[in-house]
């Protein structure tokens, strides 16, 4: 009886969870720097499940059948019919939320299995079901791309709208030949002149990259839309515009919100060199925090 009780507390948790965290929202963007590289942001489902309906949709062309706006039955589409063991899940073109979350718990309940779903627990799940998410929008970008089929990008590949004569002007503007190409080499570890997949992913997703010249480079262009004056450098009342409510957010998160220091306070700590100005680099983690944030600064 108790674990009935645990279950079910858990599966209203979840299901709260799920219906609050559709892969695509509405309204304020959350796509932050993929939106400037090109590539769009979605949400991690928490459902493998809609992760196989989604892109099977999205393979075909068609409209994604979780988030469309228009009425769309599962009973009467060949989605189902060509991902295993579906139809079960399903009833009057509805997924049953209450059975998918039944089938989902055990496989999140894995260190250690008792019956109880942990925040570490729940977070190696999204990191899991992420990683499924980058590999396939990988995958599906390099499919596009690799006109040679030679199992690389290649820089002509990914943008043929560039010219050498583009690429040797070195225009560092956002959006020009030697912005992207910057990134594009710094994606390519062994310089091989062209990506793999791996590289790809890194280039196409810089803020989930372990590639510390990618991190640099993110952080640098995070920065460079704070910086209203041009300098290079964050003073306080950039920092105050622009970086301390993320960095409070992140805090008052951990914290639960106490002891959460001021905007003066903060900003004081990363004055490493007392010239007024924030010393910014990756190992501190305000930076870290910043480089990963996925809201525009704008």
């Amino acid at each position: 009886m108790a674990n009935a009780v645990v279950y079910t507390l858990i599966a209203t948790a979840f299901f709260i969870i799920m219906v609050f965290s559709p892969s695509r929202q509405h309204g304020r963007d959350h796509r932050g720097l993929n939106r400037r590289l090109g590539f769009e942001f979605r949400i991690t489902n928490f459902d493998p499940l809609v992760s196989k309906l989604e892109r099977l949709a999205d393979n075909r062309g068609q409209e994604d059948p979780i988030n469309s706006k228009t009425s769309f039955n599962f009973e009467n589409s060949s989605f189902v019919d060509d991902v295993d063991d579906a139809y079960e899940y399903f009833s009057e073109g509805k997924l049953n939320t209450t059975l998918r979350l039944y089938i989902l718990f055990p496989l999140i309940d894995k260190a250690p299995t008792d019956e109880v779903v942990s925040f570490k627990e729940l977070e190696a799940w999204f990191e899991h079901q992420a990683h499924r998410g980058l590999n396939y929008t990988t995958q599906k970008e390099m499919a596009s791309r690799d006109k040679d089929v030679d199992g690389a990008i290649a820089f002509n590949e990914y943008l043929p709208q560039f010219f050498k004569e583009d690429i040797e002007k070195n225009g560092m503007g956002h959006g020009e030949a030697g912005w992207w190409k910057e990134q594009f080499d710094n994606a390519d570890i062994n310089q091989s002149g062209s990506l793999s997949f791996d590289e790809f992913k890194d280039f196409l997703h810089p803020e989930d990259s372990g590639n510390e010249k990618i991190q640099k480079w993110l952080l640098r262009e995070k920065i460079k839309r704070m910086d209203n004056d041009g300098d290079g450098k964050l003073n306080f009342e950039e920092f105050l515009d622009h970086a301390y409510d993320i960095y409070k957010n992140y805090a008052d998160f951990e914290s639960r919100g106490a002891d959460v220091p001021t905007a003066e306070e903060k900003f004081a700590e990363l004055d490493v060199n007392k010239d007024k100005y924030a010393s910014y680099e990756l190992k501190n983690k305000f930076f870290f925090q910043i480089m990963h944030d996925n809201f525009p600064v704008e």
